[in-house]
């Protein structure tokens, strides 16, 4: 099926790694023009992505690269806010400084990056961004408090600017995507009867891959996914059923 985003301007937080850079890759497979953004630098081996270091906690640093993208293509026709950090721990071990920088990431970040990008959307009158939130900021999890607590308020920043962003007419999808356990580099350190359990908790009985998820944010952001706006997409394998 094709996607349609041939030549569209599309950036990606957390761009460099697990579900940012499959989703980046499979973009650019489709002849996408992606601007995957980290602060973590590598290198890619499709012309049609270009790699830009942000840290997303800054909102500075979000202003520039909406501006250095703007200035070289005049216009960003999709946002991908995958950008997050996980610091586990039981409440009563969790460090403030543990909570706030999960925070400042997951949540914080996402905002900012919105911010600078979305309201350049409106004035296009189209855009589609995509948030990732988890499973885990739909229920919850032991030991992850900060965590859930980010990915549930990115759910709920998703759905007010579902509604802001559009407000006269203009255009602007947003929606968001809620992993489960997804075999990224992150999951990979959990110890593998950990990782045994978690295919027990699906439907499907395995865990999922980061391919899988960026097929889902591409369709998000594609034109075949014109009248979806304000919905959160569970993409965890029936964990929840």
């Amino acid at each position: 099926m094709d996607l349609e985003i041939k030549d569209k301007v599309i950036v990606i937080t957390g761009g460099t790694r697990g579900i940012g850079r499959s989703t980046a890759q499979l973009l650019a497979q489709e002849e996408a023009i992606v601007f995957a953004c980290g602060r973590h630098s590598t290198d890619f081996d499709n012309e049609n992505i270009h790699y830009h270091p942000l840290d997303v906690t800054d909102y500075s640093q979000c202003v520039n690269l909406r501006d250095e993208v703007l200035k070289s293509y005049s216009r960003i026709d999709g946002l991908v806010a995958d950008a997050g950090i996980t610091a586990d721990a039981l409440t009563q071990k969790m460090t403030e400084e543990d909570f706030i920088k999960v925070i400042n990431t997951n949540l914080l970040g996402v905002f900012n990056i919105v911010k600078a990008i979305g309201p350049t959307m409106q004035v296009q009158k189209h855009g589609s961004i995509v948030t990732v939130s988890s499973v885990v900021g739909e229920y919850g999890n032991i030991g992850q408090a900060n965590y859930a607590a980010s990915k549930a308020g990115v759910i709920a920043m998703t759905k007010s600017w579902a509604k802001e962003f559009s407000r006269k007419g203009e255009g602007v999808r947003v929606n968001s995507v809620a992993p489960g356990y997804i075999l990224t580099d992150m999951l990979k350190s959990v110890p593998e009867e950990l990782l045994q359990k978690f295919e027990g908790m699906t439907m499907l009985k395995r865990l999922g891959q980061p391919e899988e998820i960026a097929d889902t944010i591409a369709f998000l952001l594609s034109d075949r996914a014109s009248y979806i706006t304000g919905a959160v997409i569970d993409a965890n394998g029936g964990m929840r059923l």
